[in-house]
Order: C-alpha cells, then structure tokens, then sequence
C-alpha cells in the first residue's frame, strides 16, 4: 500500500491544487490529510489563494480516497463541506507496524501515545518537517502545504519500504528513513 500524506493547506486553493496534483502522480492508493484543511487558524497569514470553498472542491473530487483527521483549526461546519468524514485520529496496519495518523496538537514527538517499537506516528500542525525516532517509535512531522515555517511546502509518501518527505515545488527528497 502506498499513503499519500498532506497537511496543513489552511484554506489554500493554490496549495490544494499542488497537493491533489501530487497525490495523482504518486498512484498512492490512498490520500491521508492531518488536518487544518480550510481554516487559517487566528495566529497564521492568510495563505496564497485563501478559498476554503475551493480547497473543498479541489478535496471532494477525490473524497473516496481521502482519510481526513481533524485539526486544531477543523470544525464541524468544515464536515458539512466535505464529502469526506473528519476523524480523531486513524491507524493503519502496515507491513510489521502500524502507522498512527493524527494532527501533532496533542500528541507528537514530545508526547506519544501508546505505539509500540518499530510503529510511525505522522503529525502536522507546528509547519515544520523532520523525522525522528522517539523511544522506539518514528516520528514524522509532515510539515505543512500551505504555511511552512521552515521554507519548505511539502508532501509525503509512505509504504512498507520508507517513508519520505517531498517539496511540493521542486520534487526534492526533504527527509527519508527507511523502516
């Protein structure tokens, strides 16, 4: 199985656009988004092209392959928009592991829940990209599509070999580990 993961696209159509591009090039079976989909949150700019209205368009043509978990900034008005439903937090079996999918503002690199080693937690929500190993566990924080603090607006691919994190602009490997 190949995952397609995005995050934080805060309302941008421009970005939105970028991403399902990339999910169609990938052929990933599968397109999981961590939240802050269409609002940009009190604290942030307002990100290129803000149109929630269209980042729903841009993601419901695609909602049957769309796991979406609810952000910070995600409501339930946000659902009545969405052709697909918002969750809490998901898990998928993969390979000898499991990965854990949630937006990162409560549980993250500094605060794990109860996975075990070997196992890949996939976070958004602080807009930067890494990947470490916390107590056995692979943290990944996807970064953001729309609003990254470090430069960098980004995707990622998982499957049962690697997970990597791509620039949505130039295809350029930003961080890899290999399980």
């Amino acid at each position: 199985m190949k995952i397609f993961i995005a995050t934080d696209i805060h309302g941008s159509a421009y970005w939105a656009r970028k991403t399902a591009e990339k999910f169609a090039q990938s052929k990933a079976d599968v397109m999981v988004l961590l939240g802050d989909v269409y609002n940009h949150g009190p604290r942030n700019p307002f990100p290129d092209e803000y149109s929630p209205m269209s980042v729903a368009d841009t993601f419901n043509a695609l909602s049957s392959s769309i796991i979406a978990v609810r952000g910070n900034c995600d409501s339930q008005v946000d659902e009545m928009i969405s052709r697909f439903p918002f969750v809490s937090d998901n898990v998928i079996p993969l390979g000898d592991g499991r990965l854990y999918f949630t937006h990162g503002h409560v549980f993250n690199k500094d605060n794990l829940p109860p996975l075990a080693d070997g196992d890949v937690m996939f976070y958004g929500h602080f807009h930067v990209s890494e990947i470490v190993k916390v107590d056995g566990v692979i943290c990944v924080n996807v970064g953001s599509a729309s609003l990254p603090k470090d430069g960098k607006h980004v995707y990622c691919i998982a499957d049962g070999e690697s997970v990597t994190i791509y620039d949505l602009v130039s295809d350029e490997t930003v961080a890899r580990v290999f399980r």
